[in-house]
Parts: structure tokens; C-alpha cells; sequence
């Protein structure tokens, strides 16, 4: 399916306080250079707060992660996860519509999207409210036919049922999600014939749908409310003002203090910052025309240098490690300018590596290249 960016895009967007600490709690679990495996977290957390992912929140993204703006958009039109247009203000109705679920009734349910909602699906309703789309397989099959709205699951659903979960949520009721029918949860239809003890003590739903009714979660947004993210390795404490029970050890006497932050470890914790590729002034640095006497040194064996990155540095200028070790934001911002995927020069921190390389030691990824 040909997933394209919403034609009417907001002109900007901005985290709120509570989501921009919490994005910097999602951060600082990754080791530096590696802030962009944070991108699915983030994305989803800016479709919590705004209920769709615009172009202006992608890229906001990308620029608190230091990443290129083309590999947050890859992510966000390739996972069916991430709405790339507005949904109901109210709830997003997914339809199984895979084999299971269409052989029991999908297809009724569907009617009941178009005659209550609108006729074509990722269209909003009259009142703004709703949206529905037709989904591959959600993996409840036993309780088919089935939708997901919001975050929970409806199942066992017939036509009549989906309409009245419609009229309800329009009401501002909170319908209990799980099965419909009056199953507890996926049991034969008949009742049980064998475990039948299990019914003793059971809570009045089944485990996730009785989670759902008792946060009275269900279609609600996350909206930076809840309790934060604990982040025990930074020292962070909880909504109370209490210490994480992980809190970080106290220093011992004599120890060896932590090394200073990398400026693009720096640039990636702080959210409102952009990378120092974006924000400084180009300044050429200083090239060659040719390598030393001693031979080109092998610049693949930096994290991110390709045989093709490697052939671009070299027609720029750039054969040796030393030379890469010395380029601050400014040499950087003109050497990201000219290469074709921007945002990896302080992704993957060449300037460390090289520096490491040119001194004689190895980092990681030169000992597993060499190999």
C-alpha cells in the first residue's frame, strides 16, 4: 500500500514540557551514537500527543536524534502504526479484515464504519470524532470478528454491538474491551471442557480487558500526565519526589569522575536542540590533493564510512584519520553539505573513532572490520 504524507500540513510542532523530558528519559537509554535507535518511541510518542504523525513532527524528531530527515520518514510510512494523517479526535477504529475475521463478519463491521463514521475509510467523521480503516491481521483470530480501538481490542463483535461501541464513545462512555459476546476470553464458544477450575477466582474480565476498565485507559492519549519514565542511571527520581529504587550508587571516594559528554551526545539529549550540523556556520577544513608518502589511511574503518563515502572523502580532500579527528561543528556542517545522507557524520561520531584510529588503537567496529 502507497503510504504518502497528509496534503495539509501543520506549519510547525513542538513536544510539550512533560514529553519533552520524557523523549530525553527514551534518549539517554541508548549509548552514545546510537540515539536513533529511539526513533520508534519518539514517533509514537509525538502521534500520542498530536493523534497523527505531520511532516514538522517527523522532522522534529530526526533533528533531537541527529538523524537524516529521509530515514525518520522511512520509518514513520513504513510502520502501519504511525497515522500519517488526522484521525477522530475521539477514537481510530481498526477492522481486521484478514481471512478469520472476514469469514465471521468483517465486512458487516465495515458497513457499520462507513454508515456511522464515513463512506471511505482514513476520512474523518461530521463531527470530527472518529476514523476507521481496514487492518491486516491483529492475531485474534478466536475471537473473530474483531477491532482495535484506541489501544484495546473489541472482539467478538457483530454489527448491531459495533454500533452501540460507536454511540457510546460518542457519548463520552468508556465501553470494557475484550470479548462481546459474554466469552471471558478465547474459550470454545461452548464453555470449557477441560482446566475447568480456572474459572475459580477469576476478576470479572479477563487480564488485559480488566487492566483497560480499571485505568479506564482504553481511547485515551497518552499526554505526559502519567508517571514518568524512571531512568535510574541518571540519578532520577519519581512523580513524589522519591529516589528511583535503582538509583545510581553514590561515587565512591577517589573514584575517577565520568567523562565529559561528546557535543553530539550533548545535542541529542537535549530535545530542543539541533545538531551542531544544522545550526553552525560551514568552514572548510583543511584538505589534501593527494595522500602522504606513507599511503591513504583506510577511512572504512570508521562506523558509517562506506566503500562509496570513503571514494566521496577522498575526492574532497580526506585521506587520513587525523584529519577527520580535527573537524569541529563548523568543518562538519560543510563536509555534511556535501554528502548525499546528512546526520552521519555526528551519528556515528567519526571524529571520536578517527582520533582513536589515528593514535594507533582500535575502536570496536575497526576490530570486527579487520577480522
Amino acid at each position: 500500500m502507497l503510504r504518502r504524507l497528509y496534503h495539509d500540513q501543520p506549519e510547525s510542532f513542538a513536544f510539550t514540557p512533560a514529553n519533552v523530558e520524557w523523549a530525553q528519559g527514551q534518549i539517554s537509554k541508548y549509548p552514545e551514537g546510537r540515539q536513533a535507535s529511539a526513533i520508534i518511541p519518539l514517533l509514537w510518542r509525538a502521534q500520542e500527543q498530536e493523534g497523527w504523525l505531520s511532516r514538522k513532527a517527523i522532522e522534529t524528531v530526526c533533528d533531537m536524534l541527529g538523524m537524516a530527515h529521509i530515514r525518520g520518514l522511512e520509518v514513520a510510512t513504513f510502520y502501519f502504526m504511525f497515522q500519517l494523517q488526522p484521525v477522530g479526535s475521539v477514537a481510530n477504529l481498526q477492522i481486521c479484515g484478514t481471512v478469520s475475521c472476514m469469514i465471521c463478519g468483517a465486512e458487516d463491521l465495515i458497513a457499520i464504519c462507513k454508515e456511522k463514521i464515513a463512506e471511505k475509510p482514513h476520512t474523518l467523521s461530521a463531527d470530527g470524532k472518529f476514523s476507521w480503516e481496514e487492518v491486516e491481521c491483529l492475531g485474534a483470530c478466536s475471537n473473530a470478528p474483531m477491532a482495535q480501538i484506541g489501544k484495546d481490542y473489541y472482539e467478538d463483535l457483530t454489527a448491531a454491538r459495533l454500533g452501540e461501541i460507536i454511540d457510546d464513545l460518542a457519548a463520552g462512555k468508556v465501553p470494557a474491551p475484550g470479548p462481546q459476546n459474554g466469552r471471558y476470553a478465547a474459550e470454545p464458544l461452548s464453555g470449557l471442557t477441560s482446566l475447568t477450575e480456572y474459572d475459580s477466582g477469576k476478576t470479572q474480565y479477563n487480564a488485559s480487558a480488566q487492566m483497560a476498565v480499571d485505568l479506564g485507559e482504553t481511547v485515551k492519549r497518552i499526554d505526559g500526565t502519567e508517571v514518568p519514565i524512571l531512568t535510574p542511571w541518571l540519578d532520577r527520581t519519581d512523580k513524589n519526589g522519591g529516589k528511583s529504587k535503582k538509583a545510581a550508587p553514590a561515587k565512591k571516594v577517589g573514584a575517577k569522575a565520568a567523562p565529559a559528554k561528546s557535543p553530539a551526545k550533548k545535542a541529542a539529549a537535549k530535545a530542543t536542540v539541533a545538531p551542531a550540523s544544522v545550526t553552525a556556520k560551514e568552514k572548510k577544513p583543511k584538505t589534501m590533493t593527494a595522500p602522504r608518502k606513507s599511503g591513504a589511511d583506510d577511512l572504512k574503518l570508521i562506523s558509517g564510512v562506506g566503500p562509496k563515502l570513503e571514494g566521496t572523502l577522498n575526492e574532497l580532500g580526506f585521506w587520513h584519520f587525523d584529519q577527520v579527528a580535527k573537524w569541529g561543528p563548523s568543518e562538519i556542517a560543510w563536509v555534511d553539505s556535501r554528502l548525499k545522507f546528512k546526520g552521519r557524520i555526528e551519528r556515528d561520531d567519526w571524529m571520536a573513532q578517527a582520533k582513536i584510529l589515528a593514535e594507533g588503537g582500535e575502536t570496536e567496529f575497526s576490530k570486527r572490520s579487520k577480522k
